[in-house]
């Protein structure tokens, strides 16, 4: 915290404000608001963002990654967003850019099947700071890989990296990004993660309306239909 400067993310931003005002499709739960306020202020505060976000499927964490690359958009920065799976990645491009809507930003995706033309095009439009949110797999981590001036780094799933594969979206910008990971489901590393201080946690705890709610159930060889 007294070590690691934060790049200053002094305001919202006018892309955040046009987002929520003209295009959040819904209303936003207690829960978000509070997350993304905690997140806010976090990379704010002149410090790194290290921060832990736990919800349920469904509860909302896409909605809430996306604001935070809205803020950081804003504050003329640049995106990533790391999901473990091309399957998961291209389901968050798809979403994100359907969210979007007409608004004027650059989203891309880079995965390990993106058509060599196309991918040669992205790593240039990145580099030279044409494109606002990045989202692919690990291939982000790949050298090729280069950022204009990236700002926040969001991974999703964050139990199906490695410690050194998360670390290297550190080494993607002069200054180290702030970094914000996402999970259903903390494993006992990420718990011992927020126990000793390496990561600060926000939870979502309420469900959108109309979402059914998550039952985890224990099934038995015998009990099998």
């Amino acid at each position: 915290r007294t070590k690691q400067a934060g790049l200053p993310f002094v305001k919202v931003g006018e892309q955040f404000h046009e987002f929520y005002h003209n295009h959040l499709p819904f209303s936003l739960t207690e829960a978000q608001k509070r997350v993304i306020r905690e997140i806010r202020q976090d990379m704010g505060s002149g410090r790194q963002m290290n921060r832990l976000l736990q919800g349920d499927v469904g509860s909302g964490k896409t909605m809430v990654a996306l604001m935070c690359c809205l803020i950081a958009i804003g504050n003329r920065y640049q995106a990533c967003l790391m999901a473990p799976t091309e399957i998961l990645a291209e389901q968050h491009h798809a979403t994100i850019r359907s969210l979007l809507g007409n608004m004027n930003l650059r989203v891309a995706l880079l995965t390990g099947s993106t058509p060599t033309a196309q991918r040669n095009e992205t790593l240039r439009a990145t580099e030279a700071g044409e494109i606002d949110l990045l989202i692919g797999t690990h291939a982000l981590i790949e050298p090729s890989v280069r950022f204009s001036n990236l700002g926040l780094a969001i991974i999703d799933e964050q139990h199906r990296f490695g410690v050194k594969q998360r670390a290297k979206l550190w080494s993607k910008n002069t200054q180290p990004p702030h970094i914000l990971v996402m999970t259903a489901t903390p494993i006992p590393r990420t718990l011992a993660m927020t126990v000793y201080g390496d990561l600060d946690v926000s939870v979502i705890k309420q469900f959108p309306p109309g979402r059914k709610p998550i039952q985890t159930l224990l099934q038995y060889d015998n009990k099998r239909a």
